[in-house]
């Protein structure tokens, strides 16, 4: 079927009124959760075959996040459709205020290669929850999750309701010069322009959830062993395949080689000494990809790691020890296994090192100082972000995710998803009695009146 004819069934299913119905959403939320359960074998090879990822962490940062967020809609879902009453006004008495929120109409999901469930599947159950059809593009470069994906929503929705649609780059542009009711994008900053660009041919509403430098910053009063630790993990989920992975650390000088000291342990005890042969380490994704991080490595002084293997796209947890703040490890973001350490003097010097890059996505600030949290908290504009801790702020759906500035626009998770592929119209009910004193003709003691109402 043509791209312009499966939308054009999707708008007519729209409205038909079917998908308003809380009822339906939440039949759909459960027919998904059975259909991942159902398939949950298929999609670990699917995960492992696409990216080397293990069952557990399969489960850990893909299929039970989904599952947790649609678990979260359908004991919610209820509360989020109802109409929201607000206080009225005396200008406007009597009469009732509310906010109906109502879906949006058919939207498109593109999704990215990194998480290719996960990013597929949380905001198709926003979309579903918010009572949109939808059509879902998943990346190309995990084609054995796109298959298995592909499968699942075949199976289980009819193609008038929600969709799928595999490619590359042809079907991306095929899909972006339709007329949607909004686009969730997540992927790299260079398609997102992309995404924006054929937007705004239509004035389509856009959630675009980009990446960024995320940077980890260890203060002096840290607790080193605890930050090591939670930022290996942070950093090595996924192999660094994250964008929401600290980027790069910034340690105090007081304590910089007690923490390299400390990653170095870490990396050994959660991975092992022979991380290459470590049959539970993931890949890069692709060839190009393991090119570009080797590159990345070129001139830097490796504290730690270093070591490639081509035929298995692996590259060993690497740290770099005190890189030259205009080299390309410090501009671009590394997205891989590579992880930049710099020592630094005050916070103001941290927060210069921080500024001189876009948006970050996340910051990461271990620290016991009160103040020095607040510090980088208030000083740093980024999108959300953890204190003594990396990457558990996305591992909720009551808090929203989402990105600022070049790391994004717009977020999703939780109400906060269910509110971004919604439309909450604003109604005031009026009765018979009113006030005549907005009512021409215009006289003193009706301009009295007013200005004391208003």
């Amino acid at each position: 079927m043509k791209t312009s004819e499966l939308v054009k069934k999707q708008c007519e299913f729209f409205e038909t009124g079917e998908t308003f119905s809380v009822k339906f959403r939440k039949q759909q939320l459960k027919k998904l959760l059975v259909a991942i359960e159902a398939n949950k074998q298929e999609i670990f090879a699917a995960l492992k075959s696409d990216l080397g990822k293990t069952e557990i962490e399969s489960y850990m940062s893909e299929i039970g996040m989904v599952n947790s967020e649609i678990k979260y809609l359908l004991r919610h879902l209820r509360c989020f459709a109802r109409p929201r009453r607000v206080v009225s006004e005396l200008s406007n008495f009597p009469a009732k205020y509310y906010s109906v929120p109502v879906p949006k109409g058919n939207v498109l999901i593109m999704s990215p290669w990194n998480y290719p469930l996960l990013l597929t599947l949380e905001p198709l159950a926003d979309a579903i929850a918010a009572g949109n059809t939808a059509i879902v593009k998943p990346s190309a470069y995990s084609p054995a999750t796109s298959d298995i994906i592909k499968r699942i929503i075949e199976e289980n929705f009819e193609p008038n309701y929600i969709a799928v649609v595999t490619g590359g780059r042809d079907e991306n542009k095929d899909l972006l010069q339709q007329n949607f009711d909004h686009i969730f994008f997540t992927g790299s900053k260079a398609v997102g322009h992309e995404v924006l660009k054929h937007a705004e041919v239509h004035m389509t509403p856009v959630t675009l959830e980009l990446g960024g430098k995320s940077p980890c910053v260890v203060d002096k009063s840290a607790n080193i062993r605890m930050a090591a630790k939670r930022i290996v993990f942070g950093k090595l989920l996924n192999v660094g395949q994250t964008c929401v992975a600290p980027d790069y650390v910034l340690a105090q000088k007081e304590i910089y080689d007690e923490l390299l000291k400390e990653l170095k342990n870490q990396i050994a005890e959660q991975y092992g000494t022979n991380t290459l042969n470590n049959i539970n380490y993931g890949k890069i994704i692709s060839e190009k990809h393991f090119n570009r991080l080797t590159e990345l490595l070129a001139d830097q002084k490796i504290y730690y790691g270093g070591k490639c293997n081509r035929e298995q796209l692996k590259i060993e947890p690497t740290i770099i020890k005190n890189p030259k703040l205009d080299s390309p490890i410090m501009k671009e973001e590394i997205f891989g296994p590579i992880l930049p350490v710099v020592p630094y003097g005050t916070e103001r010097d941290a927060l210069n090192i921080i500024q001189k890059n876009p948006t970050p996505l996340a910051l990461y600030v271990f620290t016991r100082d009160k103040g020095i949290e607040n510090y980088f908290l208030k000083k740093v504009q980024f999108g959300g972000g953890c204190v003594n801790d990396t990457l558990m702020h996305i591992a909720t759906s009551r808090l929203a995710f989402g990105g600022v500035g070049t790391s994004g626009m717009g977020a999703y998770h939780g109400k906060r998803g269910f509110d971004t592929f919604s439309h909450h119209k604003s109604i005031v009910k009026k009765g018979k009695m009113e006030l005549p004193v907005r009512y021409r003709p215009v006289t003193k003691a009706k301009e009295k009146l007013i200005k004391k109402f208003m």
